[in-house]
């Protein structure tokens, strides 16, 4: 099946169900606080709690550059596989846990794992994929993201029913059982480490072409000037997309006066949903126009990022059911225009062998920024001033499509050999 012509595609449908598991797991904890604190009373500390959510975002921050650099450099099946197993047997763990500490060490452990997967898969769907059809390929792959993260809210609903031992023992064993069927199923692209025909880690020659080595890696990566416009563009969007993420439900609860048990799903599925028809748009928008014009996936993705400027004010200001949910589809599309061309723009500036590192990067700084904005959005909830902090992250936003448009210089793509000699 690997060398038939629509193997790209089921290499997207089998990493879409990887990529819903890593929300869905990360994010089940979040909603079962109440169910776990009646177990262990610890958890019933809101400062408890917030460390163990923060533990798992600064293990995963600094984890995704090394998970990068390891899969540059290794068969990316057999890390996916790997990660996937050992996450999921973190998530039936949890539903062994008793204390407060055992919690705290699976989480940490559940970081390390996750982060190995989102620069290895995407990567991996970059290199199947042309220019013709990677920006929908990856936005399809990310919508695995959002569902796992719509279905997240939904553990609490599952534990109400039976308990949180329940939700993780068998989410977990469906994780594990997911790996097993990956290791048929799953083979990486033909030329990257690994595979039969690897191409990395040429000898000097004539050539010019230098031997790969971690220095070198970076040197490239953090060399290129594009690149540091790049990471700024993706970690701004950041600070709204984790806000949404992790404070939606509080705003939507607050400026609608409504129940967490309403505000949540209603806040979570708007987004999710939008975020689909995000990718859907601004997928095949940005593999038809980069066929045009080289900054085509740029454009599209200013586009996109744009839409979420006005709907950050709506948020922040809006008091009604429907200018609440209209402001958060129009957040979710937009963030999943700009959400599914991050990658295919990288793919015009970095080079194809030092791509995951470079998204691993690009990551860690995201989620950094996610750490920030919660922490922030925490003791603007406990000031009253929530809504006015939300619409001032649209500052931000604004000041990155600028950067974005002025600066950034996308090329035409190289493969092996001739990228390293481009290089040097």
């Amino acid at each position: 099946m690997k060398n038939k012509k629509y193997y790209p595609w089921v290499v997207v449908g089998l990493l879409w169900m990887v990529a819903l598991l890593n929300y869905l797991d990360r994010q089940m904890l979040s909603t079962m606080q109440s169910s776990m604190q009646l177990d262990i009373k610890e958890l019933a500390i809101a400062e408890n709690f917030g460390r163990v959510m923060g533990i798992f975002l600064l293990i995963y921050g600094l984890m995704s550059p090394v998970a990068g650099m390891i899969a540059d450099r290794i068969n990316r099946k057999w890390l996916i596989v790997g990660s996937l197993f050992v996450w999921s047997a973190v998530t039936y763990s949890l539903g062994h846990a008793q204390t407060f500490q055992q919690v705290y060490w699976l989480r940490a452990l559940m970081g390390v794992s996750e982060a190995l997967y989102l620069p290895t898969g995407l990567a991996m769907i970059a290199d199947f994929h042309s220019s013709k059809t990677r920006s929908l390929a990856i936005g399809i792959h990310m919508s695995g993201l959002y569902a796992g993260q719509a279905l997240g809210g939904f553990g609490a609903t599952i534990a109400a029913n039976y308990s949180w031992h329940t939700v993780f023992h068998w989410f977990g064993i469906i994780g594990i059982l997911y790996a097993l069927v990956l290791i048929f199923l799953l083979h990486d692209k033909e030329g990257h480490a690994g595979t039969r025909t690897a191409k990395l880690n040429p000898k000097p020659d004539n050539s010019g072409i230098k031997k790969d080595s971690l220095s070198n890696s970076f040197g490239v990566v953090l060399g290129t000037l594009s690149f540091w416009i790049l990471l700024f563009y993706f970690m701004a969007p950041s600070f709204p997309g984790w806000a949404t993420k992790n404070w939606l439900p509080t705003l939507f609860a607050e400026n609608l006066g409504i129940e967490m048990a309403k505000a949540g799903p209603m806040a979570t599925i708007s987004i999710a949903i939008a975020s689909f028809i995000g990718v859907l748009i601004g997928g095949p928008m940005s593999d038809r126009w980069v066929q045009k014009n080289i900054r085509g996936r740029i454009y599209t993705s200013v586009i996109g990022l744009s839409l979420t400027i006005p709907s950050l004010i709506l948020l922040g200001y809006g008091h009604t059911h429907a200018g609440l949910i209209g402001a958060a589809m129009l957040f979710g599309i937009g963030f999943g225009m700009f959400d599914t061309n991050n990658m295919p723009i990288l793919c015009q500036i970095i080079p194809q062998r030092y791509r995951a590192t470079a998204y691993g990067v690009m990551n860690m700084m995201g989620v950094f920024a996610g750490y920030t904005v919660t922490l922030m959005l925490g003791s603007s909830t406990d000031a009253g001033n929530l809504g006015a902090d939300f619409s001032k992250l649209s500052i931000v936003v604004l000041a990155a499509v600028a950067l974005m448009l002025a600066f950034v210089k996308p090329k035409h793509e190289l493969t092996y050999p001739e990228e390293e000699i481009k290089q040097v």
